[in-house]
């Protein structure tokens, strides 16, 4: 086909309120309840095949951790082996493929979420994950839609970027797929993340490996399918559910290993990194390794705040679904001259939260994820009760027996690098230092360093000066910088996102800087008129 084709530009996808009277709200409630009543069965996706390794695993409600949703099965050494085959069988004919016919099948995928496999997505989100309607139709369907066709329009504008040519000269780029294959590791947050983490590589003309977190297989399976059924060829996405000793610690000895496509804890991230770097004379090329991983992020409150904006961002962006966001607010520093006022405010609109079921559409938060998950938080809170420098002002409570509910908790601390203020949680715990009111810089300074991270942040000030002595202190603690808006929901296209230091690679999801990352680029000279005389001007006598 002799055109230049323009991918037609995005909007990011209108969000449903799900409100009272709605046909969506009735529609979504309808899929859950056909979800609940059934239980399905989860295969491995390799070149096109369902596999089926009889290493069975369940999918359960987090609110109600009895009810099995289903089950999947879980890869080891041998269906890697089968999927790295796959994957590399795919890449001959899948990194020719015409960039456009690759847009086409992942356009096709967008609108399928939008339209028919919205109300599924988002279900099984919400049942497999323990997410509000909003909360999952922010992310499962809308985010996950932006960013499959942000990455087709960010893909189609890096191709249109071309070198000058002189005269008797034509300079072109190629922007090649990385030669091996991409090994996607997703986590259980956001569906999202899930589908992105995969699709945004394959786009660019990689094969890729996907282990979905464990806790989230669910809702991957549903992707999965919808990938497939938009015409993805069989092996450019290889759908590889498992345990990392099994899946991913094989994956990443294999000399074809061309990059990491990554969000998840430090920890874990860190330990891949080491395992890469110990393997680095064994593969093919460098590979790439893009990750996003924890934050311990803070909210900074200036004398000059409106603490009632203070408190919505609070309670937003502190449990809305559970605090496990890597962007979810984490510390709050408050001035000693507001302290009284903010604290009473917070309390009397955090007791209206209510906490449930998601079937149940007035409760505003849910259950955290798993037992791992439940423990680990409550640990937080034990230690916050026994410890001298700290106070629970609300919350505090948890209970296992039905669902992993814990209740939305408020510590305030005297000590600022108390452990609540500089670890990471990944629950619905707020904590607050109360700093003196005319420390304001210095506090700035203490939060610039308390953590080890550097996701998410923000400032609440009407004072100008103050916001901008903020964004001067602060300017390295954070990849995405909010002024009087709470630091979570960054949106495709709007505010890219990522973080650095021990926040990951700040290679931006949401943004073209990700996906030039999945390409390996070959500029090519090609001389119009060559030389037939290897003799220069200079070296003529006279």
């Amino acid at each position: 086909m002799n055109s230049i084709v323009k991918v037609p530009l995005p909007k990011n996808e209108p969000l449903n309120s799900y409100a009272p009277g709605t046909p969506q709200r009735e529609s979504l409630k309808e899929k859950m309840k056909e979800m609940l009543d059934q239980e399905i069965e989860i295969p491995l996706l390799i070149g096109g095949k369902e596999v089926k390794t009889g290493d069975l695993a369940d999918c359960r409600c987090p609110h109600d951790h009895k009810h099995l949703l289903g089950k999947y099965h879980k890869a080891g050494p041998k269906e890697i082996e089968m999927a790295v085959k796959a994957a590399k069988e795919a890449w001959k004919e899948w990194s020719e493929m015409d960039w456009l016919d690759r847009a086409s099948i992942f356009q096709r995928a967008a609108e399928f979420l939008s339209k028919r496999y919205r109300d599924t997505i988002n279900a099984a989100t919400m049942l497999g994950q323990s997410k509000t309607a909003h909360q999952a139709e922010i992310d499962s369907a809308c985010e996950l839609i932006d960013f499959v066709r942000f990455n087709l329009h960010y893909m189609s504008h890096i191709f249109s970027q071309q070198p000058s040519s002189p005269t008797g000269i034509w300079n072109y780029v190629d922007y090649r797929p990385l030669e091996g294959f991409i090994f996607a590791v997703s986590p259980f947050n956001f569906t999202s993340i899930a589908g992105n983490l995969p699709s945004a590589p394959a786009m660019m003309g990689n094969t890729v490996l996907w282990k979905p977190a464990s806790s989230a297989v669910f809702s991957a399976y549903y992707i999965a399918q919808v990938f497939k059924e938009a015409g993805l060829p069989d092996g450019v996405i290889n759908f590889v559910p498992g345990s990392g000793r099994y899946v991913g610690d094989p994956i990443l000895e294999k000399p074809d290993l061309a990059g990491v496509h990554f969000t998840g804890s430090t920890s874990v991230f860190q330990s891949m990194w080491k395992t890469i770097g110990d393997n680095i004379k064994n593969y093919w090329t460098y590979p790439r390794i893009v990750g996003e991983t924890g934050g311990k992020n803070y909210v900074f409150v200036h004398p000059s705040a409106d603490l009632d904006e203070v408190v919505t961002a609070v309670i937003r962006g502190a449990y809305e679904y559970q605090g496990q966001k890597c962007s979810a607010v984490s510390r709050l520093y408050v001035p000693s001259n507001r302290w009284e006022t903010f604290k009473q405010k917070l309390l009397d609109e955090i007791k209206t939260v209510k906490m449930g079921d998601p079937m149940d559409f007035t409760n505003f938060v849910n259950a955290v994820i798993d037992k791992g998950a439940f423990d680990s938080i409550t640990e937080f809170i034990d230690y916050a009760k026994e410890s001298n420098e700290s106070e629970i002002i609300h919350g505090g409570n948890y209970d296992d027996s039905k669902g992993y509910f814990i209740e939305p908790t408020v510590v305030k601390v005297t000590n600022p690098r108390h452990k609540l203020m500089e670890e990471e949680i990944f629950g619905p715990v707020l904590t607050i230092y109360v700093y003196p009111e005319d420390e304001f810089k210095e506090t700035l300074e203490l939060c610039n360093k308390t953590s080890p991270y550097g996701l998410t942040g923000a400032i609440y000030a009407t004072d100008r000066k103050a916001i901008a002595e903020a964004g001067k202190a602060l300017r390295h603690s954070a990849g995405n910088f909010y002024i009087n808006d709470k630091p979570t929901g960054a949106v495709v296209n709007q505010q890219p996102f990522g973080g650095a230091r021990a926040s990951g690679t700040n290679d931006k999801a949401g943004s073209f800087l990700n996906l030039v990352r999945w390409i390996s680029t070959r500029a090519i000279k090609e001389n119009l008129n060559p030389p037939k005389n290897y003799r220069y001007p200079f070296m003529e006598e006279k």
